[in-house]
């Protein structure tokens, strides 16, 4: 997509379009009258023109799949919804890496956000706005997501072009990390005309509040990820992957594509264990995460180690993307690889039911089946981030009815109230209240059963699709107004 002489190349991500129609079995007549409402309110209103999301991946992370699946709804809405993701050097990836962290408050590789790093930024993005200028025009609208777009917005604004600002994370509390982010940051969104944040506890003093948005993230119920799945084919894929014991005869492992086609399960996990994979009557804790220090896998293991393995026959199990397959996170391999030492040195009976997967990245359809499946084999799902966004990996476990142990940050705790869908760990540190929380709901089955079906009570209500699209309808005609 891009000229070569400029050195950049833009990928254009494609997805299909997919009716919300579908959505009407789930989300009752009522909810899908209103959002047909709205929905024809945009079409009216962005007629002629493009809606343009950038940012810097089309796998890994979950800015990646909400993009996937908005984008396809917003096209079978009769919008001209688009995506392109950026080029970066790996020196750009450690700079926007660097101001990733210390948006969430901690101070990742602890390396400058000074003038060099600075205009290196510039640099590559002044490249990648060129290159964006060709295919945008005036009043169209983009959306630029997280650090990596930010130095974007100048550019686009000049041109004419609507530019939206969302940014997917946040701290919970402000400090000199967060400070320098913004710092860094805020000479490049001074022009925007929008900002779209995930709480409104994120937003910095310095917006204009008129200009302020907050919208949740949510999930689609029917995509790859999250779309039902029988306990037979459950078992099938997680055989066929190597993530349960046994070589039972099973079926094809199964599913729909995302663009209703049907699909099969071709490749299989790369997984670190002692001895053979889970049993599959075996209670199963799972931690699905990229292999980011803020997700704290380590941690997880540590203390299922210290205070759950020992007390039954549960197994963990740590997943996470092949890190190969995420070109906009140096710290992937650094933090498998301190996963994996953190492995090594436990004791073998603790080691043998503690097992680290790499899923398989080259087909996106078949790496959210094989997530879909862990989590619907799950007893307990995990996420005891140290920081978090937003946390869709909760949503995902909620909307399958599945118990959560997680910490109490970010918008984990707009997801579940505690001790009504699941149970939160105020301090995230605290390996001892983690593996007492896990034990507790493998212990008492009903308990855990019924935090489940609460978590899919409220998953439905707040965090499904179509409310977000409709929130993001609603922004997209507010601006129109404005100009």
């Amino acid at each position: 997509m891009a000229r070569a002489g400029h050195g950049v190349r833009l990928e254009e991500v494609h997805v299909p379009a997919l009716t919300p129609h579908r959505l009407g079995p789930l989300i009752g007549p009522e909810r899908a009258e209103r959002f047909e409402t709205i929905a024809q309110g945009a079409r009216e209103a962005l007629a002629g023109r493009s809606v343009l999301n950038v940012n810097s991946t089309a796998s890994g992370g979950g800015v990646a799949e909400m993009l996937r699946t908005l984008l396809s709804y917003s096209r079978g809405a009769g919008v001209d919804a688009q995506w392109i993701v950026i080029d970066g050097d790996p020196e750009f990836f450690t700079i926007t890496k660097r101001v990733h962290n210390k948006l969430h408050g901690v101070p990742g590789d602890g390396g400058p956000l000074g003038g060099d790093e600075r205009r290196h930024y510039e640099e590559v993005l002044r490249a990648n706005a060129e290159e964006l200028l060709a295919v945008v025009r005036p009043r169209d609208i983009v959306l630029l997501h997280d650090p990596q777009t930010a130095g974007l917005a100048r550019a686009l604004a000049r041109a004419g072009v609507i530019v939206v600002w969302r940014c997917h994370i946040g701290a919970d509390v402000v400090n000199t990390h967060v400070e320098q982010a913004w710092g860094f940051l805020r000479p490049y969104l001074e022009d925007v005309d929008a900002y779209v944040f995930t709480r409104a506890a994120y937003v910095p003093d310095w917006t204009d509040p008129l200009r302020v948005f907050v919208i949740p993230p949510s999930i689609d119920p029917l995509s790859p990820k999250n779309q039902p799945m029988s306990a037979a084919n459950v078992d099938a894929i997680l055989h066929y992957v190597g993530l349960l014991e046994g070589h039972r005869p099973a079926p094809v492992a199964a599913y729909t594509r995302e663009d209703g086609s049907p699909g099969r399960i071709d490749r299989h996990v790369d997984v670190l264990q002692t001895g053979p994979p889970p049993p599959p009557d075996a209670p199963l804790v799972v931690q699905v995460s990229r292999w980011d220090p803020l997700k704290d896998m380590a941690g997880v293991m540590t203390g299922f180690a210290d205070y759950v393995d020992g007390t039954g026959s549960a197994h963990l199990l740590l997943a996470g993307p092949a890190v190969t397959g995420v070109a906009d996170d140096p710290e992937g391999a650094a933090t498998l690889q301190n996963c994996v030492e953190v492995w090594r040195r436990l004791p073998h009976a603790e080691r043998s039911r503690i097992h680290l997967a790499c899923l398989p990245m080259r087909n996106a359809d078949e790496n959210a089946v094989i997530v879909n499946a862990i989590q619907r084999h799950a007893a307990v799902v995990t996420q005891k981030s140290i920081a978090e966004g937003f946390g869709l990996t909760v949503a995902e476990a909620m909307w399958k009815a599945k118990p959560v142990v997680a910490s109490a940050v970010g918008g984990i705790v707009d997801q579940i109230v505690r001790g009504e869908q699941g149970l939160l760990i105020d301090d995230p540190h605290d390996l001892a209240a983690f593996g007492q929380a896990v034990r507790r709901l493998l212990d008492d089955p009903p308990y855990a059963v019924d935090l489940g079906a609460n978590a899919q009570r409220r998953a439905t209500e707040e965090f499904l699709v179509d409310r977000h699209l409709a929130q993001y309808a609603q922004l997209f005609a507010k601006l129109d107004q404005a100009r």
